[in-house]
């Protein structure tokens, strides 16, 4: 059992983390073997993401310190806080591919939810899920990017193909 202090000190870490933060996302990481999420862990570190086991109870008053509109205590498991200086679809995207690549392994493993620091909204596990699914923003501007040159590559083809049929004419 933890001390006075060291609950203090828990508290302290995990406001610092919350004011680093642009989003937090939660987890249920019951049953899962330390060395997974080690594999989560260092996944995360890519997107600047840091992953905590505080008790609810304690992140619960930093949360109220805070004034985020979170209740941990609506969480039923033990929960896993993964907290993220990127927007909140770069860490549950991390969250999201770490959990279907180990799906049948740990199906206990589930992301229970998010708080997005910037807009203070709260996301639902079926929110979060599907925010998972997007890809980066740096596939979607690539895609976006893709979209916007065709049309000129098209012309172009189409210019290249007229100037060549002439040429075979003359």
């Amino acid at each position: 059992m933890k001390t006075k202090v060291q609950k203090t000190e828990d508290i302290k870490k995990a406001s610092e983390l919350f004011d680093k933060s642009n989003s937090i996302v939660f987890v249920n990481f019951s049953k899962t073997p330390t060395k997974e999420i080690d594999v989560l862990k260092n996944s995360l570190a890519s997107v600047e993401s840091v992953y905590k086991v505080i008790k609810k109870r304690l992140l619960n008053l930093v949360f109220k310190n805070k004034k985020a509109p979170i209740d941990t205590e609506l969480f039923d498991s033990q929960l896993g806080t993964i907290f993220s200086s990127k927007d909140i679809v770069d860490s549950a995207g991390i969250v999201y591919r770490f959990f279907k690549n180990k799906e049948k392994e740990l199906p206990e493993f589930k992301m229970l939810g998010g708080y997005d620091t910037a807009s203070l909204r709260y996301y639902s596990a079926e929110e979060i899920n599907k925010i998972g699914k997007l890809p980066s923003k740096e596939i979607l501007l690539s895609q976006l990017l893709g979209m916007l040159s065709a049309p000129t590559r098209s012309l172009a083809y189409v210019l290249d193909q007229i100037a060549k049929k002439q040429s075979v004419n003359k």
